[in-house]
């Protein structure tokens, strides 16, 4: 594996975990909203990540991850009573978003730490290539 195909691999998982941060902070910024059926409530979502293979290099498959999809949680929505909410239905319930905060901020530091992982990767990778430049001088 040339060491310029660390940078590829390294780009792939650093836009996948900014897709998962942002799929995260989509979340966060939606755990409190509220609607007056189910079919206008917020559903938590989260991306499904795919291993990048190469099917050419049988000793080395591995050459990135990518974002497959970003699927909606099967989570049951939370129901409030809350007569007094314009929003309430006829019932006198809300609907909230099935977005558990604590799982979220538990993802958004997993991801933040992945990604710093990745820069840490590259920037490494860059130190290993200028040295190897320098061996020449």
């Amino acid at each position: 594996m040339s060491l310029l195909n660390v940078f590829n691999i390294s780009s792939s998982a650093l836009n996948a975990q900014s897709v998962r941060l942002n799929v995260t902070a989509s979340n966060l910024a939606n755990a409190e909203t509220v609607s007056s059926s189910t079919d206008r409530t917020y559903r938590a979502r989260h991306p499904i990540f795919q291993a990048v293979m190469d099917p050419f290099d049988e000793n080395n498959p591995g050459v990135g991850v990518k974002v497959e999809a970003i699927v909606e949680s099967k989570e049951a929505l939370r129901m409030r009573y809350e007569p007094e909410n314009p929003l309430a239905n006829s019932e006198g319930y809300i609907f909230m978003p099935n977005v558990n905060v604590v799982e979220e901020m538990a993802n958004m530091i997993s991801a933040s730490r992945s990604y710093q992982n990745n820069i840490e990767v590259f920037n490494t990778s860059k130190q290993l290539l200028m040295q190897t430049l320098r061996m020449g001088q």
